[in-house]
């Protein structure tokens, strides 16, 4: 959705699809039970705004016009299909809930989660449906984030991911699976996800898929907020606390990522008096609650890599060796080609690029990571190190070849450009 400078109405539009979409169709959902029509439902309502708000003007609370806008287009859908399944129930409750006016309806009160947007993860986060499912799902409706974004986040191609998501809603629908807010003795089965859900929205805020910039200052924001809120609603979870370490000790280089001009700049040659050093104690501290609680986590091991780059005084200084062994325990505790990926570039960083090479070998064979860019460019770094040109310039192009983010692009161009 374009936003015109000029055109405040369009802005308005847009700056309620981002803000409120999420909200919306979650409620929606909750009410017609049926994904499908609650997304069709929504994309009519935002049409609609267009006009409607053109005509009469931008409404008070554009989320709560959106939202009644939306129901009375479920309702309207519902009344022309005559074939729908449980259509008189789902009509009766749509139609029970239609306010007088443009009054927001309340969240359900079942839960102690204060934040909407929280619950709401929790409330996508159904146990019903496989981890997968239920994560990719999760982010499709409230992550902001789409299809090909999430497919690259699993390793799959984004049709793939359609799919998946498809067979996901299809099921909810299937077996009536009630879309409600669960019960404080419901979180914790459900928190696994929901941290895979936080931790996905700050990966792709963090250096984003596509697009002309590195990194989604909003989504690593909403990412930190949701970690936040997490830790004071599970205090005694140590991967809360240790997810919510490894966001704000990442999100604390942001500013040394790239330079004035928006070129990438690389760890080993970041300006560490731009990180944020306030972030970077808060971070620590939190990482220091998770390991008191002695129930170790891929979040905790990943903010120890994280704190371990951060307390080299410099680039040189920084202990590969050490790295490469937490990448080892991670990759026992949480299999993962992607890990095995991190943990080979360790390797070559602590031991020379001929030991890198060898651990990415398997990987360069494995079909899960035929179109994952980082493999590529790792692989061309590695090779440069090792002094094979010919070999680093095809990983390059591949590479690059791969790349939907134009600020990585640039990057990984230049590298070729002085390569050659």
């Amino acid at each position: 959705m374009s936003v015109h400078a000029a055109d405040p109405v369009s802005a308005a539009v847009a700056h309620a699809f981002r803000d409120e979409r999420a909200i919306v169709l979650a409620t929606l959902i909750r009410q017609a039970g049926d994904f499908q029509l609650a997304e069709d439902s929504v994309q009519d309502a935002f049409e609609a705004a267009v006009t409607a708000w053109r005509r009469d003007g931008v409404p008070a609370n554009p989320g709560a016009w959106i939202t009644t806008a939306a129901r009375r287009r479920a309702i309207d859908r519902l009344r022309r299909d005559r074939s729908g399944a449980n259509r008189a129930e789902r009509l009766a409750e749509l139609t029970r809930l239609e306010p007088p006016d443009e009054e927001e309806l309340p969240m359900d009160d079942e839960s102690t989660i204060v934040d909407d947007r929280l619950r709401l993860i929790f409330t996508c986060c159904h146990p019903a449906l496989a981890m997968p499912a239920r994560v990719a799902l999760t982010l499709r409706t409230l992550g902001g984030m789409t299809t090909g974004e999430i497919a690259r986040a699993f390793l799959v191609s984004e049709p793939t991911m359609g799919k998946r998501i498809v067979r996901a809603k299809r099921k909810i629908a299937a077996a009536h699976i009630p879309y409600r807010v669960p019960a404080d003795d419901d979180l914790p089965e459900r928190l696994r996800a929901v941290l895979r859900v936080v931790y996905l929205i700050f990966n792709e805020g963090y250096t984003a898929t596509e697009g002309d910039r590195l990194v989604r200052e909003e989504l690593c924001e909403e990412a930190i907020r949701l970690g936040e809120l997490l830790c004071r609603l599970m205090p005694d979870d140590a991967e809360v606390w240790g997810l919510s370490a490894l966001m704000l000790l990442h999100d604390a280089r942001r500013a040394a990522r790239v330079d004035p001009g928006g070129r990438y700049i690389a760890l080993d040659e970041q300006d560490r008096s731009l990180w944020d050093q306030g972030g970077i104690r808060e971070g620590l501290a939190r990482l220091e609650r998770a390991v008191r609680l002695r129930r170790p986590g891929e979040y905790q091991l990943q903010a120890a890599i994280t704190a371990l780059q951060i307390h080299a005084p410099e680039a040189g200084a920084t202990d590969w060796a050490q790295i490469a062994e937490l990448f080892g325990a991670l990759v026992t505790l949480n299999p993962s080609p992607v890990i095995e990926l991190n943990r080979a570039v360790a390797v070559g960083l602590a031991d020379g690029p001929a030991a890198g090479l060898a651990l990415l070998e398997p990987l360069l064979r494995d079909s899960t990571l035929e179109h994952y860019q980082p493999l590529y460019a790792a692989h061309a770094e590695l090779l440069s190190r090792a002094g094979d040109t010919v070999g680093a310039t095809l990983a390059y192009e591949r590479a690059i070849a791969l790349t939907g983010n134009a600020v990585e692009r640039a990057e990984l161009e230049r590298r070729l450009g002085a390569l050659r």
